[in-house]
């Protein structure tokens, strides 16, 4: 009889520790945040909350979901990397220039993702093993992508792509369409490695203390390398999408794109110092970032005036992650 009066309120004190451990999570507040901007742009436009909306909505943030993934890893180790956006518009240029040129779309592709992670790696390289500040020599790399190119293009589209390279951009399987499989297969990865590996570990811990970690023995410049060659990756893999949902390569595509990866990450509840943040928390940041582009157009707000507000989305949120980990 004592055990069966006890029962319930084991299981409240147990909800209420399991709910207090959930509210400590970088993920906890971004995520009430989501909800709240979602049901009130629900609230404010019938059409938001649409089906064919809804899915517009997921499709069109799963390219800055996608290149999110691998800002995040730069973020967590202390860095960032402002290349993305370039090099997301250089992998997507060179796909399209291969196969235009007579290369099995197949090749192209792999070609493509290569280029972007052996740029993310010309990255790592500066950043891990000659000791530069991330923001300069991403910065620098940033101009450098960009005007390569240009450089290939010509500063012109390129079109005449195969019909059957509209599938990664357009197509779907079991009435998903395939950036949000991409997407979710590029989430899950980054999760597994994050939540289950040693590499992940490293990584926390590279961004908590980078000192300390190097005089524990851990090779810091491999992770570091390795963090900066997924980011090149995660771009060229948003540059696939996007390239093939144009259905050409676009020299100056991706231009901001960087800004939003970053604002995705921090809206996540990761701390732009480094050390903190769930790969969860990024993907349902840049669902809020997705939601607010969304809302705000079907409300009619002026482009500039949304870029304003998600300035002051992003300073609340930098400032709300630095008085969490005061």
């Amino acid at each position: 009889m004592n055990q069966l009066a006890s029962t319930p309120g084991s299981a409240r004190q147990s909800l209420k520790m399991r709910l207090a451990r959930w509210r400590r999570t970088p993920v906890f507040y971004p995520l009430i945040g989501f909800i709240v901007v979602f049901v009130a742009m629900g609230l404010i436009n019938d059409n938001f909350l649409s089906g064919s909306n809804l899915a517009n909505l997921v499709r069109q943030s799963s390219i800055i979901a996608i290149i999110a993934v691998g800002m995040s890893l730069a973020i967590l180790t202390g860095g960032i990397d402002l290349s993305v956006g370039p090099v997301m518009a250089l992998s997507g240029t060179l796909m399209a220039g291969m196969m235009v040129a007579g290369l099995p779309p197949s090749l192209a592709i792999v070609l493509g993702l290569l280029v972007g992670a052996a740029f993310g790696a010309f990255n790592g390289v500066f950043v891990a093993f000659a000791g530069m500040p991330p923001i300069i020599v991403t910065l620098a790399t940033m101009g450098i992508a960009r005007g390569l190119g240009l450089i290939y293009t010509g500063g012109y589209p390129i079109s005449g792509l195969p019909e059957g390279f509209a599938f990664f951009g357009r197509g779907s399987v079991a009435g998903i369409e395939t950036p949000i499989l991409i997407m979710i297969a590029v989430y899950a990865v980054g999760y597994v490695l994050l939540s289950h590996t040693s590499t992940g570990r490293y990584l926390y811990a590279i961004g908590g203390n980078e000192e300390a970690t190097r005089l524990s023995g851990i090779r810091v410049s491999r992770y570091k390398l390795l963090v900066y060659t997924l980011s090149g990756t995660t771009a060229a893999i948003a540059g696939l999408i996007l390239t093939s949902r144009l259905m050409s390569g676009q020299p100056n595509a991706g231009v901001g794109f960087e800004l939003d990866a970053i604002a995705a990450v921090v809206l996540g509840g990761a701390a732009i110092t480094g050390g903190r943040g769930m790969i969860l928390g990024t993907l349902v940041g840049a669902m809020l970032l997705g939601v607010l582009n969304n809302g705000l157009n079907l409300m009619g707000v002026s482009p500039y005036l949304q870029t304003v507000i998600k300035g002051l989305i992003i300073l609340l949120a930098i400032y709300i992650s630095r008085k969490r980990t005061l």
